[in-house]
């Protein structure tokens, strides 16, 4: 780890001089200017923090401001200025995997985190590093996460840096040498797949944070801690948890009554808070974005129907205490992974002719949600994208009308949004004086289907090591083939929303739907990354392209903008992946993100007026696909491989062995990973890379199954793409 010189180096340093003679006093006022300068690193405060629109060139908190709306008064670089808008460096992050944080800047210093939940303290205006820290976390913890080894970023405050590691830790830096401060265990259960992703808030003198992993069965929950000792100060779980003990409150209690079944505790539940946590200084509430029920189908989950609060809900609660203040559910009984972790902003503004502090929210399902946060009275609720799964929100009940037709629980149905969400947590940007939301909108169906296990037996029992959503995804790749002629079309957008009103004010599509987060200025500019590697800035007013840099690198972190000694900067992270590994490589070519032409590199960009320096030359990826050593293999040992592959393999390596370009793609395996398979599978060959041994879930006559199967795959891709006639599917078993 690098560190800079401590603040009792410059305060002896500081003593030497003041000792020595007159003409040296020149040399200690520079001296103690910098001791002044280093004890001032991250020193940010409710404060600063509170009034952050007086220093308007730091980034203060995860949404710039304690509102978290993203929006930068910052115009230095608006529509006439940004065709100068150049590279000013850049910084290789050695890495590539998806990078999502969203750095802090303050006084002149960057924070934000990396892949493996490593953390980076540089200097914003030249990129040098201050110091850097890596918290060391056991690559196989790879395996639990659903969605890549990302993180969102750190909080500062009070000279401090804050964030949560992937093993579930929430670790104290000191913000000035980036030494550790104190370190607790946030998980509640080991035994369960919990991992931290998100970025903590920080507010009042405690640090709060949730967890995820509900794909895999667990409780959510949501703690604040001591920011200046690491102790407990208290916890809110999301669901309750078994009845036969006694409710850790009365909100758990309440939330108890919505669920149904003799053991739905035994699946965990779900209700993971891995994203949103907003604080709001005018009520001193904490609201929480609450995720989605495990396991995924409500069927499984709560047999016999329920809201199962707190799932897929908007929570506020006493930003001291932690008691429950009030909720608003997005979608009552979860069934399709709807999340409601997405971005909340805080805005105070005129609805319907009063003055309202309201709470903004686009979370998963597809609806733009206004609540009161003085009480999560529902103002308005209007579709930003194409919805099947219900047909409006009724406005008096605060609920949604669902849509009978396309129900899953008897037959495979193909439902908008999918499990990826009409918004994920990329961010979005909000002008309130607009009263628009410009954000980054997917259409990407999934095909719905109860589990085999279920339908055969009418029971579902939970799977440790492996995701539990009770839904058919051994068969998925199937399920696609036999219903593909009723697939929505599949596409993105970078959408400004009038969220009062529900009217499109403009909308840019992209030919594939999971694109990077949104900033919006002053300067009548939005800035957005998107999977094609291009980063752009649009005009507020009409959508058009201005401004565009090649990044040659798919994207999924927001851009920030600051200023200092007069300059406006824009950065973005690059690098994508996160939950969408599973999807692997469009079919269509035209979709296909940059990190399949070239490479998912992840950096740092810093871009300014009059910026000039250039990106090294992207070398194209070598997509051939050996030939494979075959041998004769049944159709249904076939079958029973493809069912496999997709349960333990395709989270990580795509769907039907087709990667997206960031986690290695089994089909170009070489010589010496067919030879080391089961060494790598379930001898944990490579667990220092991150591919953990699976052993405990897996047997070798499963592994020979899988290993046939991608070699099948392999073989019949190969073919296609050398135009041979007969490269059906599989036609070489025949």
């Amino acid at each position: 780890m690098h560190q800079a010189p401590t603040v009792l180096l410059v305060l002896a340093t500081l003593f030497i001089a003041a000792c020595s003679e007159a003409p040296e006093a020149p040399e200690l006022a520079e001296t103690a200017k910098e001791a002044q300068a280093i004890s001032a690193i991250g020193q940010i405060d409710d404060a600063r923090i509170n009034n952050a629109d007086s220093e308007p060139g730091n980034w203060l908190a995860h949404g710039r401001t304690y509102e978290e709306q993203r929006f930068s008064p910052l115009k230095q670089i608006n529509k006439e200025t940004v065709k100068d808008l150049g590279l000013a460096w850049y910084k290789d992050m050695d890495t590539n995997r998806a990078l999502e944080s969203t750095p802090i800047v303050v006084d002149g210093i960057m924070f934000f985190t990396s892949t493996w939940s490593r953390v980076y303290a540089i200097d914003a205006v030249t990129g040098e590093e201050k110091w850097s820290y890596d918290p060391q976390v056991p690559r196989e913890w790879g395996r639990r996460g659903c969605c890549d080894v990302v993180n969102r970023g750190v909080a500062v405050y009070k000279g401090k840096v804050y964030f949560g590691s992937f093993d579930g830790r929430l670790i104290s830096l000191d913000a000035t040498t980036g030494e550790k401060v104190w370190e607790v265990d946030t998980i509640t259960d080991r035994d369960r797949y919990y991992t931290v992703t998100g970025a903590p808030r920080v507010a009042n003198g405690k640090v709060f944070i949730g967890n995820g992993g509900a794909e895999f069965g667990v409780r959510g929950y949501v703690t604040a801690y001591d920011a200046n000792t690491g102790e407990e100060v208290w916890r809110f779980f999301t669901v309750p948890g078994d009845p036969s003990k006694p409710f850790e409150g009365e909100a758990q209690k309440l939330a108890a009554a919505t669920w149904k079944g003799t053991n739905y505790w035994e699946y965990g539940g779900g209700g993971t808070v891995w994203n949103s946590i907003v604080y709001d200084p005018d009520l001193n509430s904490l609201y929480l974005g609450v995720g989605n029920g495990s396991p995924w189908t409500r069927e499984i989950r709560s047999p016999g129907g329920g809201d199962n609060l707190f799932l897929s809900s908007v929570v506020a609660l006493d930003a001291d205490t932690g008691d429950y203040k009030w909720h608003y559910q997005t979608t009552p009984g979860d069934n399709w992974d709807y999340t409601a972790v997405q971005d909340i902003a805080l805005a105070d503004m005129e609805i319907d002719g009063v003055e309202r502090k309201v709470l903004l929210q686009a979370p998963k399902n597809g609806f733009f949600y206004v609540l009161d946060r003085n009480d999560g009275t529902l103002l308005k609720a209007n579709p930003f994208a194409a919805v099947t799964w219900a047909s409006h929100i009724d406005m008096d009940t605060g609920r949604p009308v669902e849509v009978e037709a396309n129900a899953y629980d008897k037959e495979a149905q193909w439902v908008l949004p999918g499990p990826l969400g009409a918004h994920n947590w990329q961010a979005m940007s909000i002008d309130v004086k607009a009263g628009i939301a410009y954000l980054p909108v997917q259409e990407n169906a999934l095909i719905y289907a109860m589990s085999d296990e279920y339908h055969k037996t009418g029971l579902y029992k939970r799977h440790p090591g492996r995701f539990n959503l009770g839904l058919e995804f051994g068969r998925i790749a199937q399920l696609f083939v036999d219903n593909i002629g009723e697939q929505p079309k599949v596409r993105g957008y970078l959408k400004a929303f009038n969220f009062l009103t529900g009217e499109e004010k403009w909308a840019v599509e992209f030919p594939h739907y999971w694109n990077g987060g949104v900033l919006a200025t002053e300067g009548e500019l939005v800035f957005q990354g998107n999977v094609l590697g291009m980063f752009a800035a649009y005009d507020t007013e009409t959508g058009e392209v201005l401004w565009d840099f090649n990044t040659y690198v798919s994207m999924l972190a927001p851009p920030i903008t600051y200023q200092i000694d007069g300059i406006q900067y824009v950065s973005i992270l690059t690098g994508t992946g996160g939950g969408d590994l599973f999807s692997g490589a469009p079919i269509d070519p035209a979709a296909n993100p940059a990190s399949l032409t070239y490479s998912n590199t992840g950096r740092l960009l810093v871009f300014k007026l009059g910026g000039s320096e250039s990106l090294p030359s992207p070398t194209l990826r070598d997509m051939t696909i050996p030939e494979q050593q075959l041998a004769a293999v049944s159709d249904e040992d076939l079958a029973k491989g493809e069912v496999l592959y997709h349960d333990f393999c395709a989270p990580c390596h795509g769907l039907i062995v087709r990667s997206g370009g960031v986690i290695a793609d089994l089909r170009m395996m070489g010589a010496e990973s067919h030879t080391n398979f089961d060494a790598i599978v379930l001898g944990g060959l490579l667990s220092g890379a991150g591919m953990a041994s699976f052993a405990d879930s897996l047997t070798s006559d499963d592994t020979a199954l899988i290993h046939d199967y991608v070699k099948a795959r392999a073989h019949e891709d190969r073919g296609l793409a050398m135009g041979e006639p007969d490269a059906g599917r599989l036609t070489w078993l025949k």
